[in-house]
């Protein structure tokens, strides 16, 4: 009987420590994701670029393209990522991978003319061993903006 208690005592401390460290991860990528907007609306490249897996992918309404290139564009100001008003944010962890959903509105500055779009933006993050790295950033337009 007490190898029993002794049991189950063990597995709800292993499932409430499972939980705090995954509401923690959570908390942190919303901090990252909310940096991460400031830093494109600074064109801070020095920020975005260690932020940046070599490997990631960005999908916008005009095209899709990698690290290099959306580096590039933020820099030159192809797209100026004036401000971000986040309307929404939930985050899902999987294992080493957290995908977070932010219902957004953007003003941005795009080829020279100033837009304010509606979005819900998918970030995909990978946790490895320096922290958290983008993976991938996905604009997906909808008709209106949702507050």
């Amino acid at each position: 009987m007490k190898k029993s208690f002794f049991k189950l005592l063990i597995f709800i401390v292993m499932i409430n420590s499972s939980f705090a460290q995954n509401t923690a991860s959570e908390e942190e990528v919303i901090q990252l994701s909310k940096q991460k907007w400031q830093w494109m609306a600074d064109k801070n490249v020095n920020k975005l670029t260690p932020l940046f897996d070599n490997k990631s992918v960005f999908v916008h309404m005009g095209g899709s393209w990698g690290k290099t290139q959306e580096i590039n564009v933020i820099k030159s100001g192809g797209i100026h990522y004036k401000k971000a008003d986040v309307h929404e944010v939930s985050v899902n962890i999987i294992d080493n991978t957290a995908i977070l959903l932010n219902k957004i509105t953007l003003l941005a500055v795009v080829g020279g003319n100033e837009v304010t779009n509606p979005f819900i933006v998918t970030e995909v993050y990978v946790k490895g061993i320096n922290g958290w790295k983008l993976g991938s950033l996905s604009f997906t337009k909808v008709m209106s903006p949702e507050k």
